[in-house]
């Protein structure tokens, strides 16, 4: 008796869970997208980035460690998503399918699509940070799956071109759907 009783509430999850209405992004299918963090040589630097579309933005959780205590960081969307290469430079320039310069995510005027808000480490040398790319989103034109997030060892100026002046790449992880 038990076990039946087991087996039908399961089932009724299920059925419930199934009827639930499913959230659709700007691109179709709902999802998120996660981005591993791998560090480069002579770096301790480890985490994730989580991607997400809401209300037609791209928001991101950046979760790190073993960055340099209280320092804040460049960190950009870039092009390509390989991390194969050392220094990271395989993974290309910054994701600029609108041929801009590069810019300040709120300074107005031009920027790179993937030209994103600094990063700060706390005293421990770690980020939790959540950020909104605006125009950006998972799939489409302006779509960052299968691209490279990088974190560079210093603050972007955002003036300086044709990125930043931020430094060496530090952290990089591809960009895969999650969930989706």
């Amino acid at each position: 008796m038990l076990k039946t009783t087991l087996t039908s509430a399961a089932a009724l999850l299920l059925l419930a869970a199934c009827s639930l209405p499913q959230q659709s992004g700007k691109h179709g299918k709902a999802g998120m997208a996660m981005a591993t963090l791998q560090s480069a040589s002579g770096q301790n630097v480890a985490g994730k980035v989580m991607l997400h579309e809401k209300d037609g933005h791209l928001m991101l959780h950046v979760m790190a460690s073993g960055l340099k205590p209280g320092a804040e960081h460049g960190f950009h969307i870039h092009d390509k998503g390989d991390c194969s290469k050392a220094d990271f430079t395989s993974a290309g320039g910054h994701f600029n399918p609108d041929n801009q310069p590069h810019g300040g995510h709120d300074h107005g005027g031009a920027k790179h699509a993937g030209d994103l808000p600094n990063v700060r480490a706390d005293a421990s040398g770690r980020v939790d940070q959540h950020l909104m790319a605006h125009g950006l989103a998972l799939q489409g034109d302006k779509g960052v799956l299968g691209r490279a997030v990088v974190i560079h060892a210093n603050p972007d100026d955002y003036h300086s071109q044709p990125a930043g002046n931020a430094g060496a790449r530090i952290a990089c992880g591809v960009i895969v759907a999650h969930g989706m």
